[in-house]
């Protein structure tokens, strides 16, 4: 059993400032060393970036985001193409993971199940002042978000499909930031997704408050949007896309099916989801396929649930009281996993 946590980083100001922030504080921590161990195989083959290829692409779906990279780089004393490379969430692929999404007409619930060793710890929460939503949720690669709830109360979350003919563009977590950044709802979602290139395949679930979900097959080579309250890990529809092997995912598939129904609640469907008995929370954490973080949304309240590991009571985030100029007071979430390497900001792993 190990004792982990992730931060919680909040900040109201335009992105170069927000981007500046961030550097700072990653000068003092154990992230970027434990990244750059990490990858360090890997660099050569996937780290290769075209620097004008990706500022084109930033500078046409969202620019704000060149100003963040700048502040970063500039935080850091590094160069552009170094925080494009690190930061950037073009080209560079990730760890496969598992990955559950339940939702009903007014939540999304979705467990985050990869190894604790590649997770960063840390929860962010920014409203932009130069432009852009305010988001909150989970960060990857520090720029990227894995699940997360705008100020307009869109919801997102992905699931992995596939890895296997990937193409240029940008990775999931990129992806999600751009989506709750830049779109008002569901629909402004999906025509984002159908126009952004894609690098490898996943599965996109969109919430608004509406009530209405949609799942979103997006690979390098085609988008296609269904209605579905569920989503692991395979497609429905883009079925060439899948992997060989989808037992476990068809498994988990089956469990929600049989555990869901209409007159669910947030905190009811939040425990099928983090309950170990309930099946679908796992900890196979060796096979970077553990539940690291149960994330919940309420667009309709703006209200943000968040757990790390199993059967934990959730700390629940009030979205719209720092919308409205309120800091949140919470610094820190600790939680406790069936496995003792810690995330990458707890120390030199």
């Amino acid at each position: 059993m190990g004792d982990v946590y992730s931060e919680v980083v909040q900040f109201r100001g335009n992105h170069y400032d927000f981007g500046y922030m961030q550097g700072e504080v990653l000068k003092d921590s154990p992230i970027l060393y434990n990244r750059q161990k990490q990858w360090a195989s890997k660099r050569k083959r996937h780290f290769n970036i075209d620097e004008k290829e990706a500022i084109l692409l930033f500078s046409k779906i969202i620019p704000s985001m060149l100003d963040e990279l700048h502040g970063l780089a500039d935080a850091l004393n590094w160069t552009m193409e170094d925080a494009l490379r690190e930061f950037g969430g073009y080209y560079v692929e990730y760890e496969k993971s598992g990955c559950s999404i339940l939702t009903g007409s007014e939540f999304l619930i979705r467990n985050y199940d990869s190894h604790p060793g590649y997770y960063e710890g840390r929860y962010t929460i920014y409203q932009p002042t130069d432009t852009g939503y305010a988001v909150i949720g989970p960060s990857m690669q520090i720029t990227g978000r894995t699940d997360g709830m705008n100020e307009k109360g869109l919801a997102m979350g992905y699931n992995f499909i596939n890895r296997l003919r990937s193409g240029n563009g940008f990775v999931c977590n990129m992806i999600g930031r751009i989506i709750l950044e830049t779109c008002a709802n569901v629909e402004e979602a999906i025509s984002l997704l159908q126009e952004i290139p894609h690098r490898t395949s996943f599965s996109y679930v969109l919430l608004d408050p509406s009530g209405e979900t949609y799942v979103v097959e997006a690979s390098p080579r085609k988008v296609v949007a269904r209605k579905s309250n569920i989503s692991t890990n395979h497609f429905e529809l883009l079925t060439e896309e899948n992997r060989y092997r989808m037992n476990d995912s068809l498994r988990r598939q089956k469990e929600l099916k049989k555990n869901q129904s209409d007159d669910l609640n947030v905190f009811e469907a939040y425990r099928i989801l983090n309950e170990d008995e309930k099946e679908i929370f796992s900890s196979n954490y060796g096979a970077s396929a553990g539940t690291i973080h149960t994330s919940a949304y309420v667009p309709k309240d703006k209200k943000a649930l968040f757990a790390i590991g199993g059967n934990r009571m959730p700390v629940i985030f009030d979205f719209s009281r720092f919308l409205e100029g309120e800091n949140i007071n919470i610094k820190r979430i600790k939680g406790i996993l069936n496995y003792d390497t810690p995330f990458i900001n707890m120390g030199i792993i």
